[in-house]
């Protein structure tokens, strides 16, 4: 039986962490941008539920992707 592959395997965790790293370094209070990404990533777990597709990435993931394009880019509207 072949091992099915994930999607978010394909995503360079360094990269993910350079990321989260640099969400935590931008943001005044360590615990509040914790309990941000841990927020937006149960919302999207919600609606990743709703959905019957299969998730391309772990919810907690795509908030850290989606936080830290919201800081690096300012174009993009925010919570």
């Amino acid at each position: 039986m072949q091992k099915r592959s994930s999607s978010s395997s394909s995503l360079d965790p360094m990269h993910l962490m350079r990321r989260a790293e640099d969400l935590v370094n931008a943001a005044p209070n360590r615990y509040r941008i914790t309990v941000q990404v841990a927020n937006r990533a149960k919302r999207r777990r919600y609606e990743d539920f709703d959905s019957w597709d299969e998730p391309i990435l772990k919810p907690v993931m795509r908030a850290i992707i989606e936080m830290s394009d919201e800081l690096t880019q300012p174009e993009i509207i925010g919570e």
